[in-house]
């Protein structure tokens, strides 16, 4: 009923351009307390300017001591009202800045190419590469004969494969990466005992001094330049490089000079007041060297790279496949660094000082990286989630939850947190129940535990109303007209922190998603193991698949989890660890769903692994595998052709939670937790109609009961039956709406419901129609009183006042009320129609009944509705949409609102108001 402060939501707390006052810093954090958030992420950063809007006044710049002494300021005041902060390191995203020289930068590789004949004796200053900012640094310079016959195809997306472009995009499948063209015979450029390394033949002023053999030579000379990626979205001054994220010392020397005096500023603070660092998402474009990488390539795959460097120039070594597989040893290592090097030096000088991370370091860009394995340094694993907008309008371009989820399981973190309801277009114009529930509810169902409302820009209130703004994101802060009563939209978002927070997550499927680099995890309803619908599956990654125990049949992660059964990617692609490793599993007593590997992309161990890798996957799958089958080996089960779910199923195993008729993640949505000995489902409709379902839970002998994250109410259900495998449960879902169905008490598993149905019967005793007296705030525009003869939209007004108004208006109504003859004495007042936000109060004789959000805009009045005369006043609020479109065509000195967000053309208003019809309910 009441969830802790604790499970609270948090925001990203934009500090826009650094443009912040500490009345303006105070108010933010005394409103964030009273609507029930934990804390905040403090979060400076521009962009007020994009998309077409305007750029606001700048304040100090991140770091410098005026900034401090506002951050010092927050420090304190969240100290004084019970919140936590947390930081986000810089100003802007892609972690750099001012501080940022050359040798700290990102880095990639560069070459310059000549033909030299001999013999000869050559000496000449060679080509230097092309370079950014004027930095470059030598690598290596390699020679070898110039083949005669004609050029082979060019190693397919080469530019791709060496990471000197990010993929970007929402989480794609990079799998692609390591295919190529069918080699040829003879089309290699050169044979590995061809290439002669003659760096030594190179002085300090790139002078090459070579005594060149017969024949004629390519030489090339390799070094590394910068990226040119730059700090995105900066405020102020903090313009800058962005630093290298494939060494430590990069990181280090970034932590003493700007982190360091941050935390030194919070004092005692940290750790109870401050206690999560932050950065955010990876948007770096390509970054594929740093110095020394040769001697982390060799730690972590074994071999030299420097023979292979000519790849990058095009040229193919030994031959195409040898060159992809070099590729993808190529694309591992960069991901191991930046793992080892970037986000677990950053875990690793923040666990030293009580603080936590949660860096945004697994997309949804596809980096140089392995975003599972990046999420596993962070101890809140973030991801994001956006609401429709014409920016991202498919649910694959939302939704990214499921791999920061299945990190938290594999890994055994508590909080899944996501940057919440991002959006790029729209403006004031949020339906809280149509926009951000369903996409709040689908990222729930995926894992999610923890929002962090994106955004909530701090304003201060010489900015006016509704004051400064970034340019994306919904806007939830006090400068929204609907503040006031957003207290029930966020206590639903904290009930279900509360339960999502506590639980164990109850899954069938582990889905293994390859060793490759890049790698990211798609959205739930991709399911690439065939688990859906009834069954849950989590992803994981070699780190975690290298350290999975069998228990009494079970799959079991370091998280804690167990899984019925484990199942392998469908590209034919393993490493010779993990095919060892899932020959293990086997012995052990594991069942092991995938089709038999073809191919071990990696140079590692060189000949001897490949026939190592063949000799397992004969014996495992045999030599020519039916498309179908399976095999017992040692304790275990080896399955290929059939999807997880049709694995499950022959096992015998019920789904866990099953509605006939309809979609799973299309029309509803579950996910499932234990809490204490109890199972908790929420449940959702992913749609905007009402749906009656009967869901069959994988439960017997437990007793169901239903929770409402509306209202907190909860209440023992009658209508259920007990059958082999389950139980059904009758439900109903009002649009978009959703519950949790728990069961903690035991029952006899013979035992029946006594009902037909779990919900009221509601019929229409009496209409609330006629006039009704409307109150503006003439301070808005609108009037102070005004008759509405019939509920109409505001914007169907006459009255300019009314038509453009923003804000609140309070309905006020007279009506007589007759107890019906037979009636079970319990009332409800049904709204019909709320527009725009869909925010109603509701008072009747002076009561407040509460707060109403969601359809059916339905609340209950049977304590305060008394025969005779009633006083029935509503509370209604609409977005800043209309009034800023009324002000569009103003001069600047008659217009009530202020802000930098720009007021397009195509802006249209929106229906406002109480449309009705209002009535009077009974059982």
């Amino acid at each position: 009923m009441n969830p802790p402060r604790s499970a609270g939501v948090r925001c990203w707390w934009w500090w826009l351009n650094s443009n912040v006052t500490k009345e303006a810093i105070t108010r933010d954090l005394e409103a964030m307390k009273s609507k029930g958030f934990s804390g905040a992420m403090l979060f400076d950063a521009g962009g007020a300017e994009q998309r077409g809007n305007s750029q606001v006044p700048p304040g100090p710049t991140f770091g410098s001591p005026e900034w401090r002494e506002l951050y010092k300021h927050a420090l304190k005041e969240a100290e004084r009202l019970g919140l936590v902060l947390g930081l986000s390191i810089q100003s802007g995203w892609n972690l750099g800045g001012p501080n940022v020289t050359p040798d700290f930068a990102a880095k990639q590789l560069t070459f310059s190419e000549i033909d030299i004949a001999g013999p000869a004796k050559y000496n000449k200053k060679l080509p230097l590469p092309k370079t950014r900012n004027d930095f470059y640094q030598d690598i290596r310079v390699l020679a070898f004969p110039k083949k005669a016959s004609e050029k082979a195809a060019p190693i397919r997306d080469l530019q791709l494969k060496s990471m000197y472009r990010e993929l970007g995009g929402s989480a794609p499948d990079c799998r692609f990466l390591l295919d190529d063209i069918p080699g040829t015979p003879g089309e290699a450029d050169v044979r590995l005992n061809e290439i002669r390394d003659i760096s030594d033949c190179l002085n300090t002023d790139g002078v090459l001094t070579w005594d060149v053999p017969q024949g004629e030579w390519i030489v090339l000379r390799f070094g590394a330049t910068l990226t040119g990626a730059h700090v995105s979205t900066y405020s102020a001054d903090w313009h800058g490089m962005v630093i290298d994220y494939l060494k430590k010392e990069p990181f280090q020397r970034y932590w003493d000079e700007v982190v360091a005096p941050l935390i030194e500023d919070a004092g005692p603070l940290v750790g109870c007041v401050l206690q999560q660092l932050e950065t955010d998402s990876w948007e770096c474009g390509g970054m594929n060297w740093t110095e020394g990488f040769e001697d982390e390539f060799m730690r972590f795959r074994g071999y030299d790279p420097i023979p292979y460097l000519p790849i990058f120039a095009g040229k193919i070594v030994e031959s195409r496949e040898i060159s992809n597989c070099f590729l993808a040893d190529f694309r591992k290592t960069l991901g191991d660094c930046v793992a080892e090097n970037h986000y677990g030096q950053f875990a690793h000088l923040a666990h030293q000082l009580n603080l936590e991370i949660q860096p945004e370091s697994g997309g949804p860009h596809a980096g140089p990286f392995d975003a599972m394995k990046n999420l596993g340094k962070n101890d809140i694993v973030m991801g994001e989630f956006w609401v429709p907008s014409p920016h991202r309008p498919k649910p694959e371009n939302r939704f990214f939850i499921k791999q920061s989820s299945s990190v938290a399981h594999i890994y055994g973190k508590r909080y899944v947190g996501a940057e919440s309801f991002t959006s790029i277009g729209p403006h004031w114009d949020d339906v809280l129940w149509k926009s951000q529930k369903p996409s709040a509810d689908h990222e729930f169902c995926s894992g999610l535990n923890m929002i962090f409302f994106h955004t909530f820009t701090c304003s201060p209130k010489e900015m006016g109303l509704p004051g400064q703004e970034y340019f994306a994101g919904t806007h939830i802060n006090p400068q929204v007209t609907w503040w006031e009563y957003s207290g029930a939209f966020i206590t639903y978002l904290n009930r279900c922190h509360y339960l999502f927070q506590q639980g164990r997550f109850v899954a069938d499927v582990l889905y293994y998603y390859g060793d490759h680099a890049p790698n990211l995890v798609r959205l739930k309803e991709d399911d690439p193991a065939g688990a859906l619908p009834g069954f849950d599956y989590d992803v994981t990654n070699e780190e975690i698949v290298l350290q999975l125990i069998v228990d009494d049949g079970l799959i079991v992660v370091p998280g804690g989890v167990q899984y019925q059964i484990l199942v392998l990617p469908d590209h034919k692609v393993l490493s010779l660890a993990v095919l060892e490793k899932v020959d293990e599993l086997l012995k052990d007593g594991a069942v092991v769903v995938g089709p038999k590997p073809e191919r071990l992309v990696s140079l590692v161990g060189g000949e001897e692994s490949q026939s190592k890798f063949k000799r397992i996957a004969n014996k495992l799958w045999g030599v020519d595998p039916a498309p179908i089958g399976e095999k017992p080996i040692g304790k275990g089960q080896l399955i290929w052709g059939k999807s997880a779910r049709e694995v499950l199923l022959e096992l015998d195993r019920s789904p866990d939670c099953m509605v006939e008729n309809a979609k799973q993640c299309v029309d509803y949505d579950y996910i499932h937790y234990t809490i204490d000995g109890a199972d908790v489902y929420y449940v959702c409709n992913q749609t905007e109609t009402p749906l009656a379902m009967n869901c069959v839970f994988r439960i017997q002998g437990r007793q169901p009961e239903l929770w409402d994250p509306i209202s907190g109410e909860i209440r023992v259900l009658e209508a259920f039956s007990q059958r082999d495998g389950g139980m059904e449960i009758p439900l109903r879902f009002t649009p978009y709406g959703s519950w949790f169905v728990v069961f903690r008490q035991s029952i006899p598993q013979n035992k029946q419901g006594t009902q037909k149905s779990n919900f009221n019967e509601y019929k229409m005793i009496q209409p609330i129609d006629g006039p009704w007296t409307l109150h503006f705030d003439p301070e808005w525009g609108g009037p102070e009183e005004v008759t509405f003869n019939d509920l109409i939209s505001w914007t169907d007004h006459s009255n300019p006042g009314i038509k453009y108004y923003s804000g609140k208006a309070t309905y006020a109504k007279r009506f007589d009320f007759l107890y019906p003859q037979k009636t079970t004495k319990r009332f409800w007042i049904d709204l019909g129609l709320v527009k725009d936000v869909g925010i109603a109060a509701v008072r009747l004789n002076g009561k407040e009944l509460g707060i109403v959000w969601t359809p059916p805009f339905r609340i209950e009045c049977t304590d305060a509705l008394r025969a005779g005369e009633n006083q029935l006043e509503i509370d209604v609020i609409n977005s800043w949409r209309n009034r800023l479109i009324g002000d569009r065509e103003l001069p600047e000195e008659k217009r009530l609102t202020k802000t930098n967000i720009t007021v397009r053309p195509d802006w249209k208003l929106m229906d406002s108001g109480l449309l009705g019809p209002v009535v009077i309910l009974s059982e």
